[in-house]
């Protein structure tokens, strides 16, 4: 019973599921008919659109077309009304630039170079597209004409603007060199900097578009004559001021020394040197005349030559620089070259005039006016170095000039040292060229003067010494070695010298006399020697100079003390007459004394007389001549006088004794004293 009921439920529950089963089945199938009819729907819609939308596309796509050609027709339309423009514009450039090219560049140069640039365009149209074209002519000639412009502005704002540099100025600009510290760094401003950038854009337009490189002789040219007009002008201001001493700087230096007294003053190159060279000639003027005149190359010539040489570095310096800036790089050694020349001739002719005017003094026996050849040649030693650092990239011809000129010199210095040692040794014996009074001969003092030359240019004269014997310079050689090339020299001046006064000596009839001259030469020699490096480059080669000299000074004052012994022998010892003191003197005793008392009055007075008129310029010397001879002469006739004054050989004593000894000192004390 109870089972079935179970399977009647069961029956009823699948029966129940089954009827749910049918209607979801039932609810499925009605929304899958409803989807396709919805998508049938969808589909009509679609196919309806895709026809709506074809029948668009091919109405718009022809009308699409149709724009796209006009818009093309439009950008060809503008192009070419554009090119229109453009050709248009070619066949108005002579036109508009016209008035602009004929009044030229002046002023408004930018402007000016604007329109050289449309003309030139001008010109390269017509040339590519219509050659036969009359404008190709007109803007052809425009372009030249304008070149021609340009290449004349560029001559004249060079002309104009292209001024010599101030003496003064240069010569601030050279005190810049040295230790100063008050002097502020001197700069050249060779052209204001408006002028100088034109000068720059025209430069660069004529090479670049002008294919013209003419301009640059222009430049040279120009630049060339105000270098050189700068050089002739620091020569006219020494030539004006040549009674100046020293450097001529402007006032703004002038007044900065003067306010700073502590600061080392600038020295003039060589200007020691020249006083003593004047000296000199002055002394060789009156032994041989005045024939040296103009040719006398001193002070103020040397001083402005030595000024020159330095000045044209240094403005070659500052021109090169300039000309970097406005010369293309490929042309500018050629340039600097040019332009150099003019200046560069000049001074290398003024110092062949100054080697020729040696050689002409040389010629005449003159050896003053070859010693202005040492400062210059020491300076274009020291420039030399400099010099080709300016002329690097130059000619050879124009390097060698320098080298040229300094050889020049080395051999004239050389030949000038070689022949004054020989005019030493071979000065005659003149008797009328002989100091009367025994004192130093002018032939011993030029000789030491030209010889202090030589140690303020000691490398210079050894290297002239050294071309005597090797044929070339010493430069290379070592100080060691052109100390003893120098020594030597010397040594064989003063051997020369000592030679030629022992035989100048013997001209004097008195050799008392002869040995005073001796005597003062070479006192004067030892004197010079001590007080200059002289002594120090003799005792290179000769030991003990000083000794040597001081034994010769003994040896002629020897000589001259003799000349006492006609004074002092009549009353030595051995010559007095013996005889028994309180007896009565025999007459030949008493004659014996006064002759020997005659001898001596008429000797001292006859040597006092003789010898005050004779001169011993060195005190020391004189002195020591002085006490020598009143240790001779007093001391013999003290003990001659105090043995004889009192015994009666003579009722005429005053005639005898004419001299007490404090009297004979007195009279020896006079001597070589003009004014006793």
């Amino acid at each position: 019973m109870i089972a079935s009921e179970d399977a009647s439920a069961r029956k009823r529950h699948i029966e129940e599921k089954l009827r749910q089963e049918q209607e979801t089945l039932l609810f499925i199938r009605e929304s899958l008919e409803k989807s396709d009819q919805l998508t049938k729907n969808m589909v009509s819609i679609l196919s309806s659109f895709e026809s709506r939308l074809m029948q668009l596309e091919n109405s718009i796509i022809p009308v699409h077309k149709q724009t796209e050609n006009l818009q093309r027709l439009q950008d060809n339309v503008d192009k070419t009304l554009s090119c229109l423009d453009h050709v248009i514009s070619y066949y108005h450039v002579a036109k508009d630039t016209e008035k602009i090219i004929k009044e030229g560049p002046a002023g408004r140069l930018e402007e000016y170079l604007n329109c050289m640039a449309r003309i030139q365009k001008a010109v390269e149209y017509f040339q590519d597209n219509n050659p036969d074209s009359p404008e190709l002519n007109r803007v052809k000639l425009l372009f030249e004409k304008g070149k021609e412009s340009l290449e004349s502005e560029f001559r004249n704002l060079l002309t104009r603007n292209s001024k010599a540099v101030p003496p003064v100025v240069i010569l601030d600009l050279l005190a810049g060199d040295d230790e100063i510290e008050t002097v502020d760094d001197v700069s050249l401003e060779h052209l204001p900097e408006n002028i100088l950038q034109d000068l720059i854009c025209i430069s660069m337009w004529l090479v670049e578009f002008g294919r013209n490189l003419d301009f640059m002789n222009v430049y040279y040219q120009i630049r060339s004559n105000q270098l050189d007009r700068s050089i002739k002008g620091l020569k006219e201001h020494f030539r004006k001021n040549s009674s100046s001493s020293g450097v001529l700087y402007s006032p703004a230096i002038q007044n900065k020394r003067k306010d700073t007294p502590s600061k080392k003053a600038i020295k003039r190159p060589g200007h020691d040197h020249e006083l003593r060279v004047k000296h000199l000639s002055d002394t060789l003027t009156e032994k041989h005349g005045s024939a040296v005149g103009k040719e006398d190359m001193l002070d103020s010539e040397i001083d402005s030559y030595i000024h020159s040489i330095s000045a044209f570095i240094k403005l070659a310096q500052s021109e090169y620089q300039l000309l970097t800036e406005i010369i293309p790089e490929h042309h500018q050694k050629r340039t600097f070259d040019s332009l150099i020349q003019e200046a560069l001739d000049g001074l290398m002719v003024e110092g062949e005039s100054i080697v020729s005017t040696a050689r002409r003094a040389i010629m005449r026996h003159d050896y003053s006016a070859v010693l202005t050849i040492f400062p210059i040649l020491k300076h274009l030693k020291q420039m030399k170095q400099e010099f080709d650092q300016v002329l690097q990239g130059t000619a050879a011809s124009t390097k060698n000039k320098l080298p040229v000129l300094i050889t020049s010199m080395e051999m004239t210095g050389a030949k000038a040292l070689e022949e004054f040692a020989d005019s030493i040794k071979n000065d005659p014996d003149k008797e009328y060229n002989m100091p009367k009074d025994g004192t130093v001969h002018e032939l011993t003092s030029n000789a030491i003067l030209f010889l202090q030359q030589l140690l303020d240019f000691q490398d210079t004269a050894s290297a002239m010494l050294a071309s005597q014997e090797t044929g070339s310079s010493t430069s290379n050689y070592n100080s060691e070695f052109s100390k003893r090339l120098l020594s030597n020299y010397i040594c064989k001046i003063l051997g020369n010298l000592q030679l030629n006064l022992h035989s100048k000596a013997k001209v004097y009839e008195d050799a008392a006399l002869g040995a005073v001259f001796l005597l003062n030469n070479f006192n004067y020699i030892l004197k010079s020697l001590e007080k200059s490096e002289l002594i120090q480059l003799v005792a290179v080669t000769q030991r003990h100079p000083d000794k040597t000299y001081k034994g010769h000074i003994a040896e002629q004052l020897q000589t001259y003390q003799r000349s006492w012994f006609k004074v002092t022998t009549p009353i030595t010892e051995s010559n007095m007459p013996t005889f028994q003191p309180g007896t009565k003197l025999k007459d030949k005793e008493r004659q014996a004394i006064k002759d020997r008392f005659k001898a001596f009055n008429d000797g001292l007075e006859e040597l006092c007389k003789i010898q005050k008129s004779w001169a011993i310029p060195d005190k020391e010397q004189r002195n020591k001549i002085r006490r020598a001879q009143k240790e001779n002469v007093t001391g013999a006739y003290r003990v001659f006088w105090q043995r004889y004054s009192n015994v009666p050989f003579t009722k005429n004593t005053e005639k005898y004794i004419k001299y007490r000894v404090e009297q004979v000192e007195e009279m020896i004390e006079k001597l070589f004293d003009t004014s006793a």
